[in-house]
């Protein structure tokens, strides 16, 4: 199923969302993407960042699922969100 760019925009908030009130999990976020707790707030808006967040937490089935059990989403919805904004186009080689 492809969803609109908006709609992934909106999914990857509600990640950010979640992600910014988990203590444990948003300082490996900010570590590993150097993003300040400012720049945070400022790339919120930015389709590019919002890649950013649902790459980092589909790294991990736990994070993803916890993520989704809280915001009420389906679990494939923030890979599919992922799919529709800028860098998640997916790769043909051949």
């Amino acid at each position: 199923m492809n969803i609109t760019r908006e709609t992934a925009e909106t999914v990857a908030l509600q990640c950010l969302a979640w992600l910014a009130g988990n203590e444990d999990l948003l300082p490996v976020f900010m570590g590993a993407t150097g993003v300040s707790e400012s720049e945070l707030r400022e790339q919120a808006q930015d389709p590019v960042f919002l890649g950013s967040v649902l790459d980092f937490l589909l790294m991990d089935d736990a994070w993803i699922i916890a993520c989704c059990e809280a915001q009420g989403l389906d679990p494939q919805l923030p890979m599919q969100a992922r799919a529709a904004l800028p860098g998640g186009e997916q790769v043909n080689w051949t």
